[in-house]
């Protein structure tokens, strides 16, 4: 009973830790120092359980949204959006990858064979240079380019930046909210 009350201790202090290290701006949650050696080693094991096997930020910014813009999960009930204003595709060096995962994070299989979009895409502009991305269950009519397939129950979403930008790394790219689409 010790050995699980301690465990079940560590866990809530971790969660905790990873929590006050976490920084979520419109839905979308990233731990900017993650991976870091000078983190001491409390933090080093929090953020470890919260987001494993990840590259320092300088090298690889990860965010993840389980919710939309009004903080209803996401669900494959319904369809969403994720608009980009003109010119603000997250900035890399390399290139950008969002993927939708089950809540666990592993990748889902998809009717196009397709688990992700990213920088090399070639996702459609609109007239205004914006770019959105549809994330629903079944394919859009006319749009197959910018859809991204979401599994039928909750899920979630990874959006990973390589080599990002200035704008990433000084903390002044937000990644815009995910907007349900109601018909």
């Amino acid at each position: 009973m010790g050995l699980t009350f301690a465990y079940l201790t560590t866990v809530l202090a971790l969660n905790a830790i990873a929590k006050t290290e976490t920084k979520t701006v419109n839905g979308w949650s990233a731990i900017p120092h993650a991976g870091r050696p000078g983190n001491g080693l409390l933090v080093r094991a929090a953020l470890q359980k919260a987001l494993p096997v990840v590259n320092v930020f300088e090298e690889a910014a990860y965010w993840t949204a389980t919710s939309d813009d009004a903080g209803a999960r996401l669900s494959g009930e319904h369809a969403y959006r994720l608009r980009f204003s003109a010119g603000q595709l997250p900035p890399t060096d390399a290139f950008w990858s969002l993927t939708a995962t089950d809540t666990v994070g592993y990748k889902i299989s998809t009717p196009i064979g397709r688990s992700s979009v990213d920088s090399h895409s070639g996702l459609l502009k609109n007239a205004d240079d914006s770019v959105d991305i549809l994330l629903q269950p079944n394919q859009p009519s006319g749009a197959a380019r910018n859809w991204l397939a979401t599994p039928p129950g909750r899920f979630k979403l990874m959006l990973r930046a390589y080599l990002p930008g200035s704008a990433i790394m000084d903390g002044n790219y937000e990644v815009p909210p995910v907007v349900e689409v109601r018909s």
